[in-house]
């Protein structure tokens, strides 16, 4: 039996050590720069025949690590050729990880292209040491059309969250609708279907300051009369975002070239957030104290999760961190908390110098975690004598007993007298 188990156990242990080797790089890899490259915009779309196709290329860092000098590489096949063989690399730079840089090539197709669907291989490395990664993309060519004459519109649009604050991600949902209301349409004589064709929908920023993150959606079918269509587009705010409006565009590849529109799409910044106030003077008696605050969520909508943490040198806090939950834009919250003095600190015990206390705010906005300090104040250290109002009750009630004793003795002494 003994040499039966042996090349087993040979066996699992061999196979184990190489579970090992080939686990230990791809932690590795999983670690260090990573690039993801995406084709956001093809113009025109399809590509004409015979003419210039502009392609706007993204590249993302979807690694750990920061990539230092990041290329990005085309490599064209026939019927695409390079505007000039110089231009087939671009240098984008560093690029930190969960960063997007964008760069535009500028292809010609040949005069006697097919129509059809074609292939292009676009290359990356994050730096000029490291291997060509390589993707290939398919690429429509020839103009297509229609004879439907249904018309798209653009019927809502939904943020989320509503109102972004620097630095965040989200979504923007568009909803499509075909406003047709009735099956035909009769144009000179000649009878027509109102479905609506969507061959292209593309959303573009229009400033560095906002970044989609989804190619367009391509090939998307017939909408019926009356019929609509949501499409929702991964957005993200950059850290140094202004606040106000920031507009996208929502190109549109309808039947045919008649049929082609471009909608404006807002996206609201706002950094304001939670503002906290204390509602009654912050004194610490004797080591003690209860604090009371205010807080108010002054950002434009809902703000979620929402919890204050006060820290102070030398005072703990019950509760150690408040949790509130939602809040609605505007609302207002009462919170309190219990402070005590630790006995050992030197902001007691006879020292009145002001404590410094800060306020930090978690919550998040959307999918987006925030925290930040809200207030910075002070506390004032108080020592009050204990007895000291009791000692001046009874020192007062001596004084009226003195004098009333005073008052007594001189009537018995005015009687005597008489």
């Amino acid at each position: 039996m003994r040499g039966q188990k042996t090349p087993f156990t040979f066996a699992v242990i061999f196979l184990l050590l190489v579970s090992f080797i080939f686990a230990t790089p791809a932690s590795a890899a999983t670690a260090s720069a990573n690039l993801k490259v995406t084709i956001v915009e093809t113009n025109p779309y399809p590509a004409k025949i015979g003419q210039y196709l502009d392609l706007t290329v993204q590249v993302e860092n979807v690694g750990r690590e920061r990539a230092e000098d990041v290329e990005i590489e085309i490599v064209p096949e026939y019927p695409f050729t390079l505007d000039s063989e110089e231009n087939a690399v671009q240098n984008v730079g560093a690029l930190a990880p969960e960063k997007f840089a964008s760069k535009e090539f500028h292809l010609f197709v040949d005069k006697n292209a097919q129509k059809g669907v074609r292939t292009i291989d676009i290359r990356t490395r994050i730096d000029k040491s490291s291997p060509w990664s390589e993707k290939t993309f398919d690429i429509r060519i020839g103009t297509e059309t229609f004879d439907s004459k249904g018309t798209v519109e653009l019927a809502e649009i939904v943020s989320s969250p509503e109102v972004f604050m620097p630095g965040d991600r989200g979504t923007v949902t568009v909803t499509l609708k075909n406003t047709a209301t009735t099956p035909t349409v009769t144009i000179d004589g000649s009878d027509y279907d109102t479905n609506a064709r969507i061959q292209v929908a593309v959303l573009r920023p229009l400033s560095e300051e906002v970044i989609v993150l989804d190619a367009p959606y391509e090939e998307m079918g017939l909408l019926g009369p009356g019929d609509s269509i949501r499409l929702t587009f991964n957005v993200m705010v950059s850290e140094d975002a202004n606040e106000g409006t920031h507009n996208l565009e929502l190109a549109i590849e309808g039947n045919s070239f008649d049929y082609n529109s471009r909608k404006n799409i807002p996206l609201e910044v706002d950094s304001s957030n939670v503002k906290v106030i204390p509602s009654k003077p912050l004194k610490l008696v004797n080591g003690e104290a209860t604090l009371e605050f205010d807080v108010a969520n002054t950002h434009p909508n809902e703000l979620n999760s929402v919890s204050i943490k006060p820290e102070a040198e030398g005072v703990n806090f019950y509760p150690a961190e408040y949790f509130i939950g939602p809040m609605d834009s505007d609302e207002l919250f009462t919170i309190e908390f219990d402070a005590i003095a630790d006995p050992a600190s030197e902001n007691i015990g006879g020292n009145s110098e002001p404590i410094n206390l800060s306020l930090s705010a978690s919550y998040s906005n959307g999918i987006n975690k925030h925290e930040n300090l809200v207030s910075n104040l002070r506390i004032q250290p108080v020592e009050e004598n204990e007895g000291g109002s009791s000692g001046l009750l009874a020192t007062g009630i001596l004084i009226v007993a003195l004098v009333a004793g005073g008052v007594l003795i001189y009537r018995r002494r005015q009687q005597k007298n008489r």
